[in-house]
Formats: structure tokens, C-alpha cells, sequence
């Protein structure tokens, strides 16, 4: 064995993706450095725990430029405390490497476990006390600088000793608690200074400066996408074949977006739709929406139509709708050609037998089946076979001659086709053979004209395979090319573990919007031009993307920012009563749906003696740091021109605030501290409009890697992944706007709106003309200490 496969072998047990072992052959410091941990580590297999293998990685990277022999040696002190899960930080990891560097081939095992903290475990109880306790310590500054001594905070409280080896984001989450039981929410006082520009005397030497609007980023211009070839430039096996492709297409850009119908389509799937149909769309070209419907087992209808429905969603309309299927008779009879040119046959392997052919689990010598070497005429026979029952599943395949000499594993003799006894959606029973994607997919394309096959990156190995058999029978051969993909941290994306959540009831459906299929955001209320700006701000490269919720939502909250009105929502109300006006009061108060946007119009509101606030804007006792109501305190109401100030409340039997009574200080000009948000009981005027349901939104995992939970996905759900209030009012301006805002052909979600100081907001598929019913979009963003998951 060469020493460069020697060094792939050692870094494949690593767990490596294709890519990434690309990526690090390229480093050769770091491929040695990777590999002469893996040899210290002494193990033979492959690394299965992720977190140990990914810091493992971190180690190479931290250690790749070191010389010194003595701290190399002392290197492997670090590995076997990674290995026995000691270390299990990057935080950890780092100061055992500092610790190894000053002491070189003094190091020993008992002072690296004191150095890197080993033992040292910090509880959750451990970090809410010594945050509390700096809290405390520093009262006056927090909360004369409120939210923005929120730096200074994080930085003086990691710094106590007794939190060293806390987790970060247990720290943190932490202090936001503690933040927002102090603070309470963000209002006015948190919000940044308004810039002001400075006016300066003209002059006659002024000059002029007129600055360039800065250019929106292109995803199709830039990066991957606008580094591919032009139609016309991948090479063919033969000239000819390039000269009918371009003729067929005129050469204009062709593309497809070929989702198997086998369940719903995630976020993920939003990357791929916007790559392939905008692409063609930017080039003036088109765009083939092609269901790969060859494996009728795990294929229904409703696949088909949710597919096709997200796609118009999303604001693309294919070319043409194709299916893999419309292909069957030709794909068979290029399974004959390929048997005839010598370069397929029947094999009659169990699967085991086709792994050990392979090379095993080991990644040992590949060998040629007995089945590989038999004559054509026999394959043939044994192919027609095939194709008219004669064998049963799991008996007979189909496969392709390939490279078994070859490092790539796509090149170990794929199979083509396999026997299914399934009736297809759109064939019946027609045929009791079905082809597999690594036989389909390629011939497919080439039959379609495309210009650019483009798929993510774990297709990377197949694009050997893909034009392996575009040459081998001598058709025309599509570029293909691959992109990273597009992962939301925080969340599943496996149809298989979103049906057991739905199976078992954790969730109500795979539309449920605390899920990341595209029919649940859809529902969610997110809308589509949010979700195309998200993935033209990542843009396309080949490296994936594994983006934290909070950026997906903060994509969501910048459209939303600007596109919906504004109303005034009680989640849970309670009753106020200004003692001081007259029964009979009412003023009109006018508001614009958004200020700033008077295209959006107005609406009237009625103000009047009784009207609800939030059950969460007061206390039954005031305090220093507490600004909105309380007994004694002026408070002002949104767009009302005098403040409140309460005097008194009366309670339940359980001690639950039922009545609040205030005064209306009209008789004096009271600057507030904070505004709270309100609606008038006027039955004459409609107000309140009652709302059935509002349904809030909070994270339905946990961590940011539910699969990581050592007792599974099922154990990281969050117990309180949705509030329910179900005796919530809202603004008169809601009726108003709701219709004439819904969009004609669209869903429900369409009514989008900001509920001021709550959130965002739309309405459910589950609303009727009597049971209106909210699901909030997303929080605002000064809602720091809530997530909308």
C-alpha cells in the first residue's frame, strides 16, 4: 500500500465524507497530522460516535503546525482522553492541546485531566446560581444599561472561575432567562439610536459624491452556479451526439428537479427547486418537474400532488411534468443493450454476498461474481426472465459491468435493475421489474435534452457511474454537477422519523408547523419569497450548509418586516375598566395598517371605557425594574394619547387577576416608560373580535441535534414545543383587512400580519367564517428570550 492510501485508509475511519477526505488529502499537513492520530488511537474500524470523531478532527487542526517532537508524543495523551471521552469540549480540547505545548515530554495523564478540566462537571443548578449571584452583584449597571450590557455580561460571566468548564450555551440560555425575568421584554429603551445626519455648510469645494446602490446578491451569477459551463460545453463520446443535443434544444439551458414521490419534501428540497428552476429561469431557459417514480413501494398520490403544489408555491411553473415511468419501455430495452455490448448480466448474489464481493465491511480486495463472466446470450435470457416473473424478489438482479478495480465504490458493478412484485401508479402491473436511480437517472436526463444535471453533494461518487453509462451505450451525456445542501440545525428531516412522529402522535401531521417539511412552513405561514431570499442570501457552493434556526428565522422576520400590517392581538386577556370616563365613551382613534406604508390604508379603533390588555402586562405588586401595569403606575397605551394609571383589581377563587380598575389621566401629560398593547369592548363597533385558537410556536426539539440525545430523537422533544390560548381578542382592523389581503388560489396563510409587541402571525387551514384559528410565524425580533422554533 502506498503511503497516500495508507493515509486515506486511516483518515476513512475518521467518517469522512467523500468531500471532506478530498478536502483534507489536499492539506498535507493536515492529512499526516489526522493520520498519525488515528495510528496513536490504535483502532482498526471506523469511528461510529460523531462527537468523538469530529474532535479527533479538531486535534489535527490544532496540532497540524506543530514540530517539536516531544509535544507530537505527548499528542497521544490527548487522543486516548478523546477516545475515553474524558475530553468532550472543544473548550476541553483546547486547553489540553495549551497544556501539551508548554510541557511537552513532561505531560502525563493526572495534570492534562486537571488542566482540561476532566471531572469538573458544572450543573445546570451551578449556572443559574453564580449567575444569579453576578446579577446581584451588578444590579445598578444591568439594569441602567438593560439590554445593552448584554456583551459586557456574557464576557464577566464566563470568566468566573466556578463556570470554566460550563457549556456556552447552557451559560447563555442562562442569562437570557435571568435577563428577561429582570428587564422583562425589550420596549422603547432597547431600541438603537436613530440616526441623524449632520448637516454641513456647502462650500465651493464641495464635491459631489453620488454612491452606487449596492447590487442584491445573485445566487445565479456568482459562486457555483455562475461558474458552470455553457450549454454546449460538456464533452460527448462522440461529436455527433452534442450537434442532436443542441439542434433538440436550440441550445438554451435545460434543467429538471426530480424528487422522488415517496413522502413530503423538507427545507432542504426549497435549495434544490430554487437551484434547478431558477437557474434555467435566470438563462431564459426550462425546467422539467420529473417524478422518479421507480420504486411503486413506497409511492402514493398524495406525493405526487404535494410536490407539484409546492413547486407552484414557490412561484415556478416546469416546462413539462415527466415521469420516470414515461420511460419504462426504453430504459428496458437499454438494459438488453447494455447486455449486448457485453457490459451488463444477471446476477443471482444474495445482498451479503454482493457486500463481501465488494470488499466487506473491511474495504478488502473486491472479487467478480461467478455470474459476471457468463455468456450474453445467457444474460439475455435470464433479463426477459426476469422481466416476465419467472424469478422473485430478491432472487435475480440486473447489473452493470463496471470497474471492480476501481477506488470508487460506484463503480463496483451497480445495480440496474431489481424485481418487484408492486403494481405502479400509472404502469398497474405491467411490469414485474423496476430500475434503480443509478440506472434511471442519467438515461433520463439524457432522453430530456438537460444542459445541467444539477444534485447535491452526496451524489458526488455517482457522477462517475452517471457518465460511465451515458458512454457506455453511446447516448448523449448531461454535465453532472454538485452543490452543497441546505440543513436547518435544531430539527429532523427524515421522512422515516417524522412518520413516527406523526404515527405516534407527537405531532398532528406532517403539516404540522412545528416541523421543517415544506407543507408544515407552508401552514406555519412562512411565506415563499422568504424562503427563495433565505436561499439566495446563502447562496450555492459546494460545501454544506448546516444553518441554525435563529438565521432561518431571522430571514423570515426581514420579509415579514415588511410586507404585513399591523394589529393590535391579546393573547390572554383580562379586563380593564377606567373608572373615570363615562359609560358612553367612545373616540375614534384612526391607525394605519403599517406606518410608513400608506398604500396599505387605514382603519378606525374604537377607545372606550372598558377595554383588555395582556394578562402578562400586569402585576399584582410593582417593582423598580418592572415598567408596564401595576397599582400606582402610569403606563401608556399604544396610539392613545393619555396614560393609565390602575387602582385597583379584584380576584377569583383560585387567585386568578379577573377585573383590573384604572383611572384615564386625561388631566395631565405623563411621559411612559413603556407602552402596552389593548382592545376595546365595543360591542357596537364589533370589537373585540373574538379568535378561537392562537397557536405559539416554540421549538420541538430540544438541542440543535435531537439524533444526538444518547436515548434517541424521541427523548431530545421539547415538553413545551406549542402555548395554546384559546380566549384571545383582536383588533376590528383584523375583519377588515383579512378581506381583502387573502390571495385568490391561496391557502389561508396568505392573511399574514404583525401582532405588535407578540409576534407574527397568520391564520390556520383549520379556520372557519366562525372559529378563526392563529399560528404565529415567527416571534418579534426582540422577543430574545422566546424562540419560535
Amino acid at each position: 500500500m502506498t503511503e497516500e492510501n495508507e493515509i486515506s485508509a486511516r483518515l476513512a475511519l475518521l467518517g469522512l465524507t467523500d468531500q471532506k477526505l478530498n478536502d483534507v488529502l489536499k492539506n498535507k499537513k493536515l492529512a499526516l497530522a489526522l493520520a498519525s492520530i488515528v495510528r496513536e488511537s490504535g483502532t482498526e474500524t471506523s469511528i461510529e460516535d460523531k462527537s468523538t470523531a469530529s474532535l479527533l478532527q479538531s486535534l489535527g487542526t490544532a496540532t497540524k503546525d506543530i514540530t517539536d517532537v516531544s509535544v507530537i508524543a505527548a499528542r497521544s495523551l490527548v487522543t486516548d482522553a478523546i477516545l475515553t471521552k474524558k475530553i468532550k469540549s472543544i473548550i476541553q480540547l483546547e486547553a489540553a492541546v495549551a497544556y501539551i505545548k508548554a510541557t511537552g515530554e513532561k505531560a502525563n495523564s493526572a495534570d492534562l485531566d486537571f488542566a482540561a478540566g476532566v471531572g469538573q462537571e458544572v450543573t445546570p443548578e451551578m449556572i443559574d446560581k453564580e449567575v444569579a449571584t453576578y446579577f446581584a452583584e451588578n444590579s445598578e449597571s444591568i439594569t441602567a444599561n438593560r439590554y445593552k450590557s448584554i456583551p459586557g455580561l456574557m464576557a464577566g460571566i464566563k470568566k468566573l472561575p466556578a463556570l470554566k468548564w460550563a457549556p456556552p450555551a447552557e451559560v447563555k440560555k442562562a442569562i437570557d432567562i435571568k435577563l428577561l425575568e429582570v428587564l422583562g421584554p425589550k420596549d422603547e429603551r432597547d431600541a438603537p439610536p436613530k440616526k441623524t445626519k449632520k448637516e454641513k455648510a456647502a462650500s465651493a469645494s464641495d464635491a459631489v459624491v453620488v454612491e452606487e446602490p449596492k447590487a442584491a446578491r445573485n445566487m445565479f451569477a456568482e459562486g457555483f452556479l455562475g461558474d458552470l459551463h455553457k450549454p454546449g460545453g460538456n464533452a460527448q463520446i462522440k461529436p455527433e451526439l452534442m450537434k442532436e443535443h443542441l439542434k433538440a434544444t436550440n441550445g438554451i439551458v435545460v434543467t429538471r428537479f426530480p424528487p422522488e414521490p415517496n413522502g413530503f419534501l423538507h427545507i432542504g428540497h426549497s435549495k434544490a427547486i430554487a437551484v434547478n428552476f431558477g437557474y434555467a429561469k435566470y438563462h431564459k431557459g426550462i425546467c422539467y418537474l420529473r417524478y422518479d417514480d421507480t420504486n411503486p413501494e413506497a409511492e402514493e398520490e398524495r406525493y405526487f400532488s404535494a410536490i407539484l403544489e409546492i413547486v407552484k408555491w414557490l412561484g415556478y411553473t416546469p416546462y413539462k411534468i415527466t415521469y420516470s415511468s414515461d420511460h419504462f419501455q426504453r430504459l428496458y430495452d437499454l438494459g438488453e443493450d447494455l447486455i449486448r455490448r457485453d457490459k451488463g448480466y444477471v446476477c443471482f448474489c444474495t445482498p451479503e454476498q454482493m457486500h463481501e464481493h465488494r470488499g466487506g465491511d473491511s474495504g478488502g480486495t473486491r472479487v467478480p461474481c461467478e455470474h459476471r463472466s457468463k455468456p450474453i446470450e445467457q444474460s439475455l435470457e435470464e433479463f426477459r426472465a426476469m422481466r416476465d416473473g419467472k424469478y422473485s424478489p430478491g432472487k435475480a438482479t440486473m447489473r452493470m459491468k463496471m470497474d471492480l478495480a476501481d477506488p470508487n465504490p460506484q463503480m463496483w458493478d451497480l445495480v440496474a435493475y431489481r424485481v418487484l412484485n408492486a403494481p405502479h401508479h400509472r404502469t398497474g402491473d405491467k411490469w414485474k421489474i423496476y430500475p434503480t436511480y443509478d440506472f434511471t437517472h442519467c438515461l433520463c436526463d439524457s432522453f430530456e435534452n438537460i444542459s445541467h444535471s444539477l444534485c447535491t453533494t452526496e451524489f458526488y461518487l455517482s457522477r462517475q457511474s452517471y457518465e460511465w453509462l451515458c458512454d457506455a451505450l453511446e447516448l448523449y451525456k448531461p454535465a453532472q454537477r454538485e452543490y452543497g445542501r441546505l440543513n436547518i440545525t435544531g430539527t429532523i428531516m427524515s421522512k422515516r422519523k417524522i412518520a413516527r412522529l406523526v404515527r405516534e402522535g407527537y405531532v398532528s401531521d406532517w403539516d404540522d408547523p412545528r416541523l421543517f417539511t415544506l407543507v408544515a412552513i407552508r401552514r406555519r405561514g412562512v411565506p415563499p419569497e422568504a424562503i427563495l431570499s433565505f436561499v439566495n442570501e446563502l447562496g450555492v457552493t459546494t460545501s454544506n450548509s448546516n444553518i441554525q434556526v435563529t438565521r432561518f428565522e431571522t430571514s423570515i422576520r426581514r420579509y415579514l418586516e415588511d410586507h404585513t400590517p399591523r394589529l393590535m392581538l391579546i393573547p390572554d386577556p383580562v379586563l380593564l375598566i377606567l373608572d373615570n370616563l363615562p359609560d358612553e365613551h367612545v373616540e375614534e382613534i384612526s391607525l394605519p395598517y403599517k406606518p410608513g406604508a400608506p398604500e396599505l390604508g387605514e382603519h378606525n379603533v374604537p377607545f372606550t371605557k372598558r377595554i383588555y390588555i395582556d394578562r402578562s402586562d400586569f402585576r399584582e405588586q410593582d417593582s423598580e425594574d418592572y415598567f408596564r401595569l401595576a397599582p400606582g403606575k402610569s403606563v401608556g397605551l399604544l396610539k392613545v394619547p393619555y396614560t393609565v394609571r390602575v387602582t385597583s383589581f379584584s380576584k377569583d377563587e383560585s387567585g386568578k387577576v379577573t377585573e383590573i380598575h384604572a383611572v384615564y389621566e386625561n388631566d395631565k401629560k405623563i411621559k411612559p416608560k413603556t407602552y402596552i398593547q389593548w382592545v376595546a369592548d365595543s360591542p357596537a363597533h364589533n370589537s373585540p373580535v373574538n379568535i378561537s385558537e392562537v397557536r405559539m410556536f416554540n421549538r420541538l426539539f430540544l438541542s440543535e441535534n435531537p439524533e444526538s440525545n444518547p436515548e434517541g430523537f424521541i427523548a431530545d422533544i421539547n415538553p413545551n414545543s406549542m402555548d395554546l390560548f384559546k380566549d384571545a381578542v383582536i383588533e376590528v382592523g383584523f375583519d377588515d383587512f383579512q378581506k381583502k389581503s387573502v390571495k385568490e388560489g391561496s391557502g389561508p396563510e396568505s392573511m399574514r400580519f404583525q401582532a405588535l409587541r407578540v409576534g407574527y402571525f397568520c391564520i390556520d387551514r383549520e379556520a372557519t367564517e366562525d372559529r378563526v384559528v392563529l399560528n404565529r410565524i415567527v416571534t418579534l425580533k426582540e422577543d430574545s428570550g422566546k424562540s419560535s422554533g
